[in-house]
């Protein structure tokens, strides 16, 4: 469907009331699959991490990790779920060749953790969002098309795969239908991914690298008429990435779903894949029912039965809330509400908290961060944290300002270089020989020549115009390369025409 065909999102939520569920996919942090002792380390060469536990083969028998099933518990318990007191695996049945099996171990009516929920802020605005469960499972593996531009199948010459990921322990976690979020609908699946990703990092059992695939989002949209309370048919938009990319790909499939509904049409129920370069979703395959997926229990594993005990000792590491530590990192800081939320919403709270504990004002730190580190990496279409450079170095940068060494306008030139990877501030700026000139005469030197070579500036200040100075500190500052501190530029001047 092309945008011309689309209808007007604000036509969308004035005739329909959207429904939005999330199965959000985490990859846990642990050393060794979920059911093998093959390694999960990120980014080996194709199909160097696997075994024939975690490739299915005939005879090969699946061990529980330990490790996954306790990080399960507290993404549960962090979530406010229920904890079983016992559950088990089950195979989940379907012909893919990213599963060499052709089922996946899974969980299906027995999960680990259940009914819960989370509290995410959009716009100042706190909206609740239904946990309906939280379960383990095998992750599969990656596809690897050949010769498409995009990646994606379309254009492929051929594919190839790679089990490395398959068998990787994965915490699947499935909302209950969100409704009454009208137009906020994107708005509100950006927020609650984006609140899961802040609770996960802070447990410590996921990277949660959403470019790297180890959060990654599907999005399931439904609309329905106005003044109805029937459930319309869903699309499920699979493997979003980005928090922009699931805020776009739920307001597309509105508007799409929004035209087919509105011209008479009917919705089919399907998955959906996201093109980021046009920013639409195009049709994958019929979407299944649980039923097509022939579930039954996972004969080569045990049951699953935390004990009270251990689930108890596990609610004891749970750290504070996400907005429960903003608020809390907001009165340390002193920033006004509007600035933590541009923060928040930029996702670089933790720089800026690392940032500061490497020595930098934290309202330093979040001048850097949400101004010039921000401008760059948007020109370069990265985050934040894909920038080449630590808050150490940030925290440098403006170490070496308080000193008198270096002015803004140089410090952006060192920031440019460190990017560069030209080394660390204090190393660019001894090896280009940037550090402010605090030799007196040498400014001095500049201010006398800048007055000489502008006398109708200097008898305009001497008369008492001394918003004229501009002028005279500009031409000193570009003299000496930038080199200067305006302040002690402008002192001189003042000083000098006065004698």
């Amino acid at each position: 469907m092309s945008r011309d065909e689309l209808l007007e999102f604000d036509e969308v939520v004035a005739a329909f009331d959207p429904v939005i569920g999330l199965e959000v996919h985490v990859e846990l942090a642990t050393l060794t699959k979920m059911f093998c002792a093959c390694s999960t380390r990120f980014g080996a060469a194709p199909n160097s991490q696997v075994c024939p536990v975690c490739l299915g083969l005939p005879g090969s028998l699946p061990q529980v990790n330990g490790q996954a099933v306790e990080s399960s518990i507290r993404i549960g318990l962090a979530l406010g779920c229920s904890i079983a007191t016992w559950c088990r695996f089950s195979r989940k049945n379907y012909f893919y060749p990213d599963m060499t099996k052709n089922y996946q171990v899974s969980q299906y009516d027995e999960p680990l953790c259940y009914d819960g929920s989370v509290e995410v802020d959009v716009d100042g605005e706190l909206i609740t969002v239904p946990i309906e469960r939280a379960h383990m499972e095998e992750d599969a593996g990656k596809s690897v098309h050949v010769g498409s531009l995009t990646g994606r199948i379309e254009g492929a010459e051929y594919s190839l795969m790679d089990y490395n990921r398959g068998g990787v322990p994965l915490v699947e976690i499935v909302t209950k239908p969100v409704l009454g979020t009208g137009a906020g609908a994107p708005a509100v699946a950006r927020a609650y991914v984006a609140t899961l990703r802040d609770i996960v990092r802070a447990l410590g059992v996921s990277d949660v690298r959403m470019e790297q695939g180890s959060l990654r989002c599907d999005a399931n949209v439904s609309l329905m008429a106005k003044g109805t309370t029937t459930l319309g048919t869903r699309t499920e938009t699979k493997n979003l990435n980005s928090l922009k990319s699931i805020e776009k790909a739920v307001r597309y499939e509105m508007c799409r779903q929004g035209a087919i509904l509105a011209a008479g049409g009917r919705i089919k129920q399907e998955t959906r894949h996201w093109h980021e370069d046009g920013s639409y979703t195009a049709a994958g395959r019929s979407k299944e029912e649980a039923e097509d997926y022939r579930y039954f229990p996972e004969p080569d594993l045990v049951p699953v039965a935390p004990s009270r005990e251990w689930v108890e000792a596990l609610r004891a590491t749970i750290p504070a809330p996400p907005r429960e530590r903003l608020a809390a990192l907001r009165e340390q800081w002193g920033f006004a509400e509007p600035e933590m939320r541009d923060v928040a919403a930029a996702d670089a709270v933790d720089l800026v908290a690392a940032t500061i504990a490497a020595g930098a004002a934290p309202q330093a730190a979040r001048k850097w961060w949400m101004s010039e580190l921000m401008r760059r990496a948007n020109a370069a279409g990265l985050g934040l944290a894909d920038l080449a450079i630590t808050p150490a170095a940030v925290a440098q940068v403006q170490g070496l300002i308080d000193e008198g060494r270096l002015n803004d306008k140089v410090a952006r030139e060192v920031i440019d270089a460190v990017l560069a990877g030209e080394g660390t501030p204090r190393e660019i700026v001894d090896a280009r020989g940037l550090a402010v000139i605090l030799d007196t005469s040498a400014l001095q030197a500049a201010v006398d020549a800048q007055i000489a070579g502008h006398p109708d500036v200097a008898e305009r200040i001497r008369a008492g115009k001394t918003q004229a100075v501009g002028v005279l500190i500009g031409a000193v500052m570009k003299q000496l390369g930038g080199q200067a501190d305006a302040a002690s530029v402008r002192a001189l001047i003042l000083a000098t025409l006065e004698g």
